[in-house]
């Protein structure tokens, strides 16, 4: 239980922070710093401040304009400082990263009496006369490298763009204006006026120009680079260990529990986590943890480096050992060439076949039936994830070689660093680097593709076997054991032309992923999003993500009188959107009716095709004000709309799931927000289709288990698009009748926010 100096200090923290702003206090924002300070506070540890009780973790649902971060940050921080442990935000975006420690944090917590230091990067508590120090985490790509760096401006200075070659296997051969960029960040950098940080560079830089100035971790010699004084990743590392409070995104977090925890960030055991826009951690763990390998590609790669192996030994004449392992390398990566060969006619069986009598089914999957988004064309998901005797045993050939591969190309990769050691070595130190970066590239490649296949080399008959006892969920038969792994094949045009066979796998549940590497081991965890809650339960956000039972759930108060702002309408169009044809058939006449071309809107398909069949047919007067998802990129829509309402024109903006969620158009941005239907899952989606047919063998319904509960998250993210200040106003429109028709429709009106209801 907290004590009553740490109580007085958040309560008067949160009236000074309401004082400053002339704010009154809300109820769900006081509820929320009531639920995370009781339950951070009554975390039991032992002497050396490990938590030995099952409590800690606090999972609150708090709509749009609760003043969350407010409410997270005026309870954890103090709490954590006292602890002794470090705070770790974790956002959806690296965009949302930066406002918090540019902006938000630094003026709540001045606000709250928490002085801003800004010339040192600190945040003065007037109480403890310490400053809390905060400190934004990024991924090593997002950091320029100075000896990429220097190598690039070197190569480019010799006009032999031929002889430097980086991670993509394309050769180095940049335009003159970005040479102009480089060497530009080679003397901010030298001025140190610039932290080396990509999205600080005034420039928007290409990703493919930004490349070849970044290293990952393989790549990376650590201390023994000589530019280790002056990397811009380290420093940013070293101001981590120091600070109070690190504001990181979820695939960062992902990132580093799959290295073990406590590679990137601070050990899990020493952490208290706050998981901000908390629904989408669960599918960011999906994304993080699958792989994926194209053959042909793969094929083609390590033929490359074969060539590349045989064209660098004519240089290592005076280091044997050296030149030694490099062929045994090529003559591994011959025989797995060979392999991945051979199994090329075998997967090309699989997307010929289209009957099931061998006990496999072809799916194919269609851009008319993405959910919110432009789906791939998925042609082959094999049943139960299972991708059968063949396969598995083709699989485990290859994936023994790919290990064989890994193992000598970690062994050479620390003989390469041991020779940079050696101040007389035979070959030039930045010979050396040059082929450590290049030994780094393949490590990555290879271990990924490894994975992939030991994966098809592995079967399910432990997806029977039970998880952890003490996670939490609803009682459906099958929930409590661990699910399959998805596995798929899809063809697909590779940007030579040429068609290649990708091979997929994905787990299907994140729950595991989440209870043995995170619950388990954190001090303390607050998870906190507006839309956590589907049907009226936390059960399905619990059983996604793996939360054990003691996880305390909260939905607190909300701030806004929907009822009073906002009007739900679903009219009757006289169609159902199971008929394609005939909804975007209608579609097409309704939508222009229903915007007011005047004002802002914004219109959410859960299919490109449909999407772009609509605009196609959109009255010629109509489409200077119109904005399409793909048109250009989210942010330039996002501007293009805002210029737009701000001149007094109107504008409305198209698009698909990335615009349904996490978008922000507050007041005259937004008055009108139009659904083409409700958002279901698409059924050939691999991990969905496998986690659905797994469900029903285990007496689940899939269907109200699985695709009611998202369905129902994405409209309600889809909707909370419309009010996101306490003066907006406006109305969503849903152009799909089966939320009345339907008996399920019932539910998922009953999760929406409660705006005044127009049915007719």
């Amino acid at each position: 239980m907290l004590d009553s100096e740490l109580k007085e200090e958040i309560q008067q923290g949160y009236r000074q922070f309401l004082s400053s702003n002339k704010l009154n206090p809300r109820l769900g924002q006081k509820q929320m710093i009531a639920a995370i300070s009781n339950g951070l506070g009554d975390i039991e540890e032992d002497d050396a401040g490990n938590r030995v009780s099952d409590n800690g973790i606090c999972v609150v649902e708090a709509g749009t304009g609760t003043g969350k971060t407010i409410a997270y940050l005026l309870s954890v921080l103090p709490i954590a400082r006292k602890l002794g442990k470090q705070v770790v935000v974790a956002t959806g975006t690296v965009a949302l990263q930066e406002q918090l420690v540019n902006r938000d944090i630094p003026s709540l917590l001045e606000s709250a009496g928490w002085c801003s230091d800004k010339g040192s990067g600190k945040v003065l508590n007037q109480n403890s006369n310490k400053g809390y120090s905060i400190a934004l985490a990024k991924g090593r790509g997002r950091y320029l490298c100075p000896l990429r760096l220097e190598q690039c401006l070197d190569t480019a200075t010799a006009k032999d763009s031929g002889a430097f070659l980086f991670e993509d296997e394309v050769t180095f051969n940049p335009a003159s204006h970005i040479i102009a960029s480089y060497r530009a960040m080679d003397k901010e950098l030298k001025q140190e006026n610039w932290p080396g940080d990509r999205d600080s560079w005034p420039e928007s830089i290409d990703d493919v120009d930004w490349q070849p100035l970044t290293v990952d971790r393989r790549q990376c010699t650590g201390r023994r680079c000589r530019y280790i004084r002056e990397c811009c990743f380290f420093k940013a590392r070293d101001e981590l260990e120091e600070s109070e409070c690190i504001v990181a995104n979820h695939d960062l977090v992902m990132a580093d529990l799959a290295l073990g925890g406590g590679v990137i960030l601070p050990a899990p055991e020493n952490t208290i986590y706050i998981f901000d826009e908390g629904h989408r951690i669960s599918a960011t763990a999906l994304n993080h943890f699958s792989g994926q390998c194209r053959l042909k590609s793969t094929i083609s790669w390590l033929g490359r480096i074969q060539k590349l192996i045989a064209g660098q030994l004519p240089l290592l004449v005076n280091t044997p050992d050296m030149a030694n392992r490099l062929e045994k390398i090529a003559d591994i990566a011959s025989a797995s060439e060979k392999l991945l060969g051979i199994s090329y006619p075998l997967f090309e069986k699989f997307l010929d076949q289209h009957d099931a009598d061998n006990g496999m089914r072809g799916v194919r999957g269609t851009r008319e039936t993405s959910n919110f988004r432009a789906s791939e064309d998925i042609r082959w998901c094999f049943p139960g994830g299972d991708p059968g005797d063949e396969v598995r045993e083709m699989a485990e050939h290859i994936s023994e070689h790919l290990s064989t591969l890994v193992s000598m190309l970690d062994t050479l990769s620390n003989q390469i660093g041991e020779a940079m050691d050696e101040p007389h070595y035979p070959l030039p130190r930045v010979d050396l680097e040059q082929l450590f970066q290049q030994v780094g590239v393949w490590q990555g490649r290879v271990e990924g593709t490894q994975r992939l296949w030991q994966s098809y080399s592995q079967g399910d008959a432990q997806n029977g076997s039970k998880s952890d006892s003490k996670s939490s969920g609803d009682e459906n038969p099958g929930r409590g054991k661990k699910s399959p792994t998805a596995r798929w094949l899809t063809l697909e045009e590779s940007a030579g032309g040429n068609m290649d066979i990708r091979l997929s796998a994905s787990p299907t549940d994140a729950g595991g992923i989440f209870q043995a590497n995170l619950w388990q081991r954190c001090y303390g965890a607050v998870i906190t999003s507006a839309t956590l809650r589907t049907l009226g339960s936390f059960s399905n956000f619990q059983q996604r993500c793996g939360l054990p039972g003691y996880a305390e759930c909260t939905a607190v108060e909300g701030a806004f009188d929907f009822a009073r702002v906002g009007i739900l309408s679903v009219p009757d169009i006289g169609v159902d959107p199971s008929d394609a044809r005939g909804h975007t058939d209608v579609l097409i006449e309704k939508i222009p009716e229903l915007i007011d071309w005047d004002e802002g809107s914004l219109v959410l398909f859960s299919s490109r095709r449909q999407m772009d069949l609509v605009c196609e047919q959109l009255p010629a007067e109509h489409l200077d004000h119109v904005l399409v998802q793909g048109q250009w990129g989210n942010k330039e829509i996002v501007r293009r709309h805002k210029k737009a309402i701000d001149q007094g024109e109107g504008s409305a903006i198209f698009g698909l799931a990335s615009f349904a969620e996490g978008m922000d158009f507050p007041g005259d941005y937004c008055r009108h927000v139009i659904i083409a239907k409700i958002p279901f899952a698409v059924p050939d989606d691999p991990v969905y289709s496998t986690l659905s047919e797994w469900l029903e063998q285990q007496g689940s319904n899939p269907f109200m288990d699985l695709m009611l509960p998202d369905a129902s998250l994405r409209l309600h993210q889809a909707c909370g698009r419309l009010i996101r200040t306490e003066t907006d106003t406006g109305q969503v429109t849903i152009l799909d009748r089966r939320l009345i028709t339907k008996r399920y429709g019932k539910q998922l009106l009953a999760d929406l926010p409660p705006f005044g209801r127009d049915f007719s």
